[in-house]
């Protein structure tokens, strides 16, 4: 990796928040395409902020190096942050859906987006062997420390999935990664790839706006909204059908909920 000039790149980061802030969009965008020039692997998340203020096409999914600094950086208070203050329950809503329908108990579990361990740490009783990675090595050390987990891994969840070679899960789970992905079919594929015949994939989406026509989208708050017949139609592209979808309050942001999704669907034998 070529070395950043760190002082020009935080000046045009500033300029670039500052501008959007003021409503200025044209310089605003402008100024977050010279933050891509300094750093083109993009720690900052500019071209997802490009995204979220409705210029040009939304990427495929959030750079790494944006999701990495992210969490690296937040993953003290992560669960401060996410459960008493976005008022985050998906796990707990998984382990409430998987009871009410009866399913489980499961023998190994592949936790994607594991972060601190919140998911693993509501179905730790209805696995035998559970799974972790996560992108933030920051994140996996605190998973660790809890000991929910046999196996952890500091892995981007794509490349994991297309380079797995240990035995197949009846049980993954996905609950904060979608929005941080545009184009599902890597991550529908790659779970399909991974698992058992009738195994369980379970994950949580934000939905974009009724009426809004696109498959996918960044949102205001720069996290990827998908369309419900768009993850219905690439879970059946991909050998999957649908068990149940709920419609959910994923978490607050800003005062105002963030509606979406919890599917559960099957791997098709």
């Amino acid at each position: 990796m070529a070395k950043i000039d760190e002082e020009a790149l935080v000046e045009a980061y500033n300029r670039a928040l500052e501008l959007e802030k003021a409503g200025d969009i044209d310089a605003a965008v402008e100024a977050y395409r010279r933050v891509l020039e300094i750093d083109p692997e993009d720690h900052g998340g500019a071209a997802v902020r490009i995204a979220s203020m409705g210029r040009g096409e939304a990427p495929p999914k959030a750079p790494d190096a944006y999701v990495e600094t992210l969490f690296d950086q937040h993953a003290e208070g992560f669960e401060d942050i996410l459960v008493e203050q976005l008022g985050y329950a998906v796990p707990v809503m998984v382990r409430q859906r998987l009871q009410e329908l009866k399913l489980g108990p499961f023998k190994r579990m592949l936790d994607l987006g594991c972060g601190t361990g919140l998911t693993g740490g509501a179905l730790r009783d209805m696995v035998d062997d559970i799974t972790g990675l996560d992108l933030s090595e920051n994140m996996v050390e605190i998973a660790h420390e809890k000991d929910l987990y046999e196996t952890l891994y500091v892995a981007e969840v794509e490349d994991f999935l297309e380079d797995n070679d240990d035995e197949p899960f009846d049980l993954v789970t996905a609950t904060d990664v979608l929005p941080y992905l545009g184009a599902l079919e890597p991550l529908f594929f790659g779970a399909a790839e991974n698992m058992v015949a009738g195994g369980l994939f379970i994950f949580s989406s934000e939905a974009l706006p009724e009426g809004d026509a696109r498959t996918y989208a960044v949102g205001p708050h720069q996290r990827f909204l998908h369309s419900p017949a768009y993850i219905r139609t690439r879970l059946a592209d991909t050998g999957f059908e649908l068990v149940e979808v709920t419609e959910i309050n994923v978490r607050m942001q800003d005062g105002e909920p963030s509606p979406g999704h919890l599917v559960i669907a099957r791997l098709k034998g």
